[in-house]
């Protein structure tokens, strides 16, 4: 599986620790997910909202001149799981090209190792995140 440096980084640290430390790990970059640009702050009317995540969570995509790809989220505090998810994206492809990140497997989540460790529920919701990051990158690379 091909991924982008840092979600590459990301899945090798996930799977070099057991069940319960990766989802301290999910719940330690829960915390790393960066706060919203101001032109953001009304998530629900600026940003797409992932129905498939279990607590709310809005996305949105932009695509700059070089075609790298900023990822931008807003999901509540109390979420830990879902900011998690969020942060992993954020973290992993961010600022990578945008043919880099729709080359990313879409289960690539299944090497995070998380399944003995959330719901699979919330693993779809996961999915559904790279899915509508997938579908913003392509509506805006043509």
């Amino acid at each position: 599986m091909t991924l982008p440096p840092q979600l590459a980084e990301l899945v090798d640290d996930f799977a070099a620790v057991t069940p319960k430390q990766r989802l301290e790990l999910l719940l330690e970059l829960s915390r790393e997910l960066p706060e919203l640009p101001e032109r953001f702050a009304d998530a629900a009317g600026t940003m797409e909202q992932v129905h498939e995540c279990q607590s709310p969570l809005f996305l949105a995509v932009e695509v700059d001149d070089a075609e790298r790809v900023h990822l931008f989220f807003s999901a509540p505090p109390e979420s830990p799981t879902t900011r998690g998810f969020a942060s992993i994206m954020h973290t992993g492809l961010d600022g990578e090209p945008a043919t880099d990140v729709l080359a990313v497997p879409d289960d690539f989540y299944t090497a995070l190792g998380l399944a003995q460790a959330v719901s699979p529920l919330r693993l779809r919701g996961m999915s559904a995140m790279l899915g509508r990051i997938k579908k913003q990158v392509r509506a805006a690379t043509g």
